[in-house]
């Protein structure tokens, strides 16, 4: 059943899943993927992204692309992301200058990155313009990424290990932070 929410219907009568899939569709929610190194990891990102209803996503860096640049397809992207791929997408080498152009669009940046500067990513409210930006999966996020985005978002760990795989982490960030 699908209900159209009007400015005459109180919330009350709206139920809740109907509410949040017209609060999600407000959003235009990018993914940048800046030197990952597993293409697995780009594919299970692919995946989850159009699960979350991500509009595109940027791949920045040495982070593989699901079509290299003779046209030829990775197999191990399509093999995690099962047709997600066909997700837009876009391969830049400089991450700083794309940063910089997606926030003279109206984006706000959101790193995904341990660093004493962040919040728990529960926190985040993303604005009608987000862009979530994921690092490589050993190093992180670079000081000069850090540096150039409005917020710096953490999943914190309760564990012995210190950090998640990053397609887990992007799945959990996207999921909750646009409530899903």
């Amino acid at each position: 059943m699908f209900y159209v929410l009007r400015k005459s219907v109180p919330l009350q009568a709206v139920c809740i899943e109907c509410y949040l899939l017209c609060m999600k569709e407000s959003f235009e929610v990018i993914v940048v993927l800046h030197n990952i190194r597993s293409a697995h990891n780009v594919g299970a990102i692919f995946r989850t992204a159009d699960a979350a209803g991500v509009k595109k996503i940027y791949l920045t860096g040495y982070t593989p692309t699901p079509v290299d640049r003779f046209g030829r397809k990775d197999d191990k992207i399509a093999k995690t992301a099962l047709g997600a791929e066909a997700l837009p997408w876009k391969s830049t080498k400089n991450a700083i200058s794309l940063l910089r152009r997606l926030k003279k669009e109206g984006y706000f940046i959101v790193a995904v990155e341990q660093s004493p500067n962040s919040v728990d990513y529960k926190k985040i409210h993303p604005r009608k313009k987000t862009a979530f930006v994921f690092g490589n999966e050993v190093r992180g996020l670079s000081e000069t990424i850090l540096s150039s985005a409005d917020g710096i978002a953490e999943v914190r760990m309760h564990g012995t290990k210190e950090s998640l795989n990053v397609a887990v982490t992007a799945g959990i960030v996207l999921f909750r932070t646009l409530n899903i």
